[in-house]
């Protein structure tokens, strides 16, 4: 039974998954859950990088599933949410699932000159920044295959797979509203 009320979103690193998330719950209305903000607020707690805190996660999987399943919760407990979260998808099958792709140099262009990043990920170079966003989802991927047994590369995992490279973020949004409507009407 599809849950036409949650729409997960997830993606490679710096590929608009954020702010999508964010425009696409103030057009819909819909509230708006984010596992990414509370990661990094973890790291910045513990006094780490966010790639610091991907691989202490990898050695306590207490908190990954923590994480991970706080969305699950959520979306039991509310109706109209985006979830923005890695594992999302994962967290809530039978939500519209929404995969964001990006190319890595222009990932890493958009997350050298991103200031939020700044607290979490404070690179000095853009190809430092791309060196450590490789080996983030690297380990990430192992680390859901590991914990979850599937794999977020998979893209039959999910409804949608939209590559961002040459697309504003209205246009990314205009798109998964119309494909959003398709899928509910299936």
């Amino acid at each position: 039974m599809k849950r036409k009320d949650v729409i997960t979103i997830t993606g490679d690193l710096a590929s608009g998954q954020s702010t999508i998330a964010k425009m696409l719950s103030e057009d819909l209305g819909f509230s708006l859950y984010r596992n990414g903000a509370y990661c990094r607020e973890l790291a910045i707690k513990n006094n780490m990088s966010i790639t610091e805190f991907g691989e202490y996660a990898s050695k306590h999987p207490e908190i990954d599933r923590q994480i991970e399943t706080s969305a699950t919760e959520y979306a039991q407990k509310h109706q109209n949410i985006v979830i923005d979260a890695k594992m999302g998808w994962y967290s809530v099958p039978d939500s519209f699932k929404i995969y964001l792709k990006v190319d890595i140099d222009i990932a890493a262009k958009r997350a050298f000159n991103d200031p939020n990043r700044k607290r979490s990920e404070n690179l000095d170079t853009l190809e430092e920044q791309k060196k450590d966003m490789i080996q983030r989802a690297k380990n990430d991927l192992k680390r859901y295959n590991d914990l979850y047994h599937v794999d977020r590369s998979d893209m039959s995992n999910y409804n949608l797979v939209l590559n961002t490279d040459n697309l504003t973020p209205d246009e990314v949004l205009d798109i998964i509203k119309k494909e959003y409507e398709k899928w509910k009407q299936d």
